[in-house]
């Protein structure tokens, strides 16, 4: 079963502040995450409704990601594209924040993006496979067959002019095979 997650660092507190474990591969395993990262990304987005995504790269160079929020406030999103899934084209979705510490984990078959709900966000994205522009792919945001309820305006959302041109979900034929387990509930796990 490899779906996404909500993964919950514990943050050891003191008069000085915090310091929290954010990622160790055998703790992960514990949780039932059997994901090797191998490059990590950092984004920056100077305003609140800026939408990346809805992104992924297809087989074969695949990536999970592990999504961790340094600055600012998002809601993170995951879009299941696994052929013959019965929950194909469903999402799941959560707000991640510096604040709150909690991370995101999207793997393999599954489509994600993400929007700012503040001013000056940072976000960092370990991913299992390096970036690859020949294999990369995504599905349009505001697709109706997606039915994604951002909290901002269409018309107040930042986009580049890459994620203008995502096709939409049924002009895409997914190569990510269904594992049997179906989307659900996003399930949240301590680290």
């Amino acid at each position: 079963m490899d779906l996404p997650q909500i993964i919950r660092p514990k943050r050891h507190v003191d008069d000085r502040g915090w310091l929290s474990e954010t990622f160790r591969e055998t703790r992960l395993r514990d949780i039932g995450i059997f994901c090797r990262f191998i490059q990590e990304n950092q984004s920056y987005s100077k305003g609140a409704g800026t939408l990346r995504g809805i992104h992924f790269q297809v087989p074969p160079a695949p990536q999970a990601k592990l999504i961790t929020v340094l600055r600012g406030r998002i809601l993170d999103v995951a879009v299941d594209v696994r052929r013959n899934s019965p929950t194909y084209g469903k999402f799941v979705s959560t707000e991640l924040s510096a604040e709150s510490g909690r991370q995101m984990y999207v793997p393999v078959g599954f489509a994600h993006g993400f929007l700012t709900l503040e001013d000056d966000a940072r976000v960092l994205y370990k991913v299992s496979d390096y970036y690859a522009p020949e294999y990369e792919s995504g599905i349009r945001w505001n697709d109706s067959e997606l039915a994604i309820p951002w909290p901002i305006k269409d018309a107040d959302i930042i986009l580049s002019s890459k994620d203008k041109q995502l096709p939409l979900l049924k002009e895409f034929s997914s190569p990510f095979e269904y594992d049997g387990t179906p989307l659900g509930a996003l399930i949240e796990r301590d680290l």
